[in-house]
């Protein structure tokens, strides 16, 4: 079955994010050279190569923003999934 551009624009970008935190969970629990705080630095990475790539620093601000404001309601009051 086909699926519409619509459901499979948003199956692309879950699995985009879905894949991306899977990468970027490895990476951290590796971290040979014992980086302090890794999630900090992919996560200043993340935010220049969204900048190189046109993204506005409004655009890039309020979009982590948002989904930082909607975090406590995904888990719930829980600090770390378990």
């Amino acid at each position: 079955m086909e699926l519409d551009k619509e459901t499979d624009w948003n199956r692309r970008m879950i699995n985009a994010a879905h894949d991306f935190a899977e990468i970027i969970r490895k990476l951290c629990d590796e971290n040979p050279s014992k980086l302090a705080d890794p999630l900090t630095h992919v996560m200043n990475d993340l935010m220049t190569e969204l900048w190189d790539r046109a993204f506005s620093q409004s655009e890039i601000r309020h979009a982590f923003l948002e989904a930082i404001d909607d975090l406590d309601r995904y888990a719930a009051g829980e600090e770390r999934r378990s």
